[in-house]
């Protein structure tokens, strides 16, 4: 199989233009359009729709994708085991993760990446909405929660359990709630989207229901009027690890229930092949999260 053919054919999946694809790859329409016609026949199946304005993935051509990248991140591994030129990851590394935890531990990570390996590129989404990484083509996605989709493949990163925190100063005003049916005693911070919060209780889910006094969109409003003493609030271990241990947070324990056990996950679109660009990225994630408290 032409490889040529096959990086046109992820150019055009990337682009839905023809023209464009020809554009970027330094080519004419003509050749593009008889390249892909050439992989299509190759292939026996029809790759994309084409209409005058645009070209879509047909079935066949969703699932060819995958492994079409695949292709191409290995011979360009495969090069770069024989150029003098690269030293260590190389390429275009994708990545999609939740907003909060990306701009925390995500982020602070790439400078120092990026120095080390200087071939390296990185195409950084952050979004709390599920990205579909294989067909987008991502090389990696970091999720908060276990992994549904048993086509994704999944390495735990770290525990990263829900617990309750809040300011010394706010518990030195209103005490320190107990028990679960302590907290409607209490100012509570949440997060918009969440209606109830989770604990254990001797290896099951435990379902608060929450009448917030403040509640915010996002993670970090809540956490802000949590360290200024306005109330308590239920976040992930990660979303205030820093504050925990500056002594600006305080965790609540309760009597009757516990943490709710949760976990960061990297998700790969498959295991037969991980270019280093992505085990890179996972062995430095995994050294900034082993020390999680």
């Amino acid at each position: 199989m032409d490889l040529r053919n096959v990086e046109i054919f992820c150019g055009i999946a990337d682009t839905g233009n023809l023209t464009e694809t020809a554009r970027r790859l330094n080519a004419t329409a003509m050749t593009v359009s008889r390249r892909l016609a050439q992989l299509e026949s190759e292939l026996g199946v029809r790759l994309f729709q084409r209409t005058t304005r645009a070209v879509s993935l047909t079935s066949e051509g969703e699932e060819f994708l995958p492994y079409a990248r695949m292709m191409l991140e290995t011979e360009e591994t495969a090069r770069s085991l024989f150029s003098s030129e690269t030293q260590g990851a190389s390429g275009l590394l994708r990545v999609t993760a939740a907003s909060e935890f990306g701009k925390r531990h995500l982020l602070p990570l790439l400078p120092a990446l990026m120095e080390a390996n200087p071939a390296l590129k990185v195409d950084l989404n952050l979004t709390d909405s599920l990205v579909d990484i294989i067909g987008q083509g991502y090389d990696m996605a970091l999720r908060l929660a276990p992994l549904k989709d048993s086509t994704l493949i999944a390495h735990k990163l770290a525990d990263n359990p829900r617990l309750l925190c809040a300011a010394p100063g706010y518990l030195a005003r209103h005490g320190q709630p107990a028990c679960l049916s302590d907290l409607p005693l209490h100012r509570l911070l949440k997060i918009s989207a969440v209606a109830q919060w989770m604990f254990e209780q001797n290896g099951q889910v435990v379902n608060c229901p929450v009448t917030a006094h403040f509640s915010c969109s996002s993670v970090e409003g809540v956490r802000a009027m949590c360290v200024a003493g306005v109330g308590i609030a239920q976040l992930t271990l990660l979303d205030v690890r820093d504050e925990l241990r500056r002594g600006e947070l305080v965790e609540i324990t309760l009597s009757d229930v516990g943490r709710h056990p949760l976990a960061v996950w990297a998700l790969l679109p498959t295991r037969q092949y991980i270019p280093w660009r992505t085990t890179v990225l996972l062995n430095a994630l995994k050294r900034a999260l082993q020390d999680v408290i």
